[in-house]
């Protein structure tokens, strides 16, 4: 499907090339995933918080302690990294511990850490 009006003999790339790129470049429901997976790596806050828990899992009230945060602050933005998927929950009694998910985020923090 072309929707673009600009005509096929002015394109510089080469066919095979062309569809590399078509093949590479993510479908729509691929690319939702991806805005919401980056999203959640534009706010310090929840910055701060995966860096705490790719050290150890933690509940609210530690999170909020050793980064110096509001309690109903930390509580909210795990509520969006679950919801996104970065973050999963524990109970052990009356407390919920909270972990990274999948650690392979630290990858890209990392390479994000790098890059700058």
């Amino acid at each position: 499907m072309n929707i673009n009006p600009i005509n096929e003999e002015r394109i510089l790339l080469d066919v095979p090339t062309r569809k590399l790129v078509r093949d590479f470049v993510p479908g729509e429901d691929r690319l939702d995933g991806i805005t919401k997976f980056f999203s959640c790596l534009s706010d310090n806050t929840r910055i701060k918080i995966i860096s705490a828990l790719s050290i150890s899992s933690m509940c609210v009230n530690d999170i909020s302690y050793i980064l110096g945060l509001n309690q109903t602050t930390v509580s909210h933005q795990l509520a969006k990294l679950k919801n996104i998927g970065v973050v999963k929950n524990k109970r052990q009694g009356k407390v919920i511990f909270y972990s990274l998910k999948d650690k392979s985020i630290l990858d890209v923090m990392g390479t994000a850490v790098s890059y700058l």
